[in-house]
């Protein structure tokens, strides 16, 4: 799973998910991508899940880049414990998603077979997402900006 190797501060506070995306909104790398159209916190698993159903489906061919990691601790307090007695320890890690952001790109294979791996990534996400190329990524993120 992805987590960093290191961190500053072991726990962190649960913040806010306000606005969109002004960064890592673009598709750079390559010719389609998923954006996420709703907030929501991204977890390794399930980045690791997307990962492996896009890859899967196209058979090793073209390249897959993701464009999200997780730096965020979760922590969570052990079952049947009573209240009080400080934060509970870190479970797992999330990525922070703003709506706008570029979560996955692909490339180097058909447009039908990009559309179908991206598709199957998607339902593996637990926010709603949207299939675009690389025109409509930069105009979307041109819309974003005039807003």
């Amino acid at each position: 799973m992805l987590m960093p190797k290191r961190v500053k501060r072991r726990k962190v506070f649960r913040g806010r998910m306000k606005g969109k995306a002004t960064r890592g909104n673009i598709i750079t790398r390559g010719e389609y991508g998923i954006i996420a159209t709703d907030p929501c916190w991204i977890t390794s698993n399930q980045i690791e899940a997307a990962r492996i159903a896009m890859t899967r489906y196209i058979k090793r061919g073209g390249k897959v880049w993701i464009n999200i990691f997780p730096h965020k601790p979760v922590t969570k307090k052990p079952a049947e414990t009573r209240m009080g007695s400080g934060k509970g320890s870190p479970e797992y890690w999330v990525a922070v998603v703003k709506p706008g952001r570029l979560l996955f790109e692909i490339n180097g294979v058909k447009e039908e077979v990009a559309r179908e791996a991206l598709r199957l990534a998607s339902h593996k996400l637990p926010c709603g997402t949207k299939i675009v190329s690389k025109e409509e990524s930069e105009a979307l993120a041109i819309g974003n900006k005039e807003e």
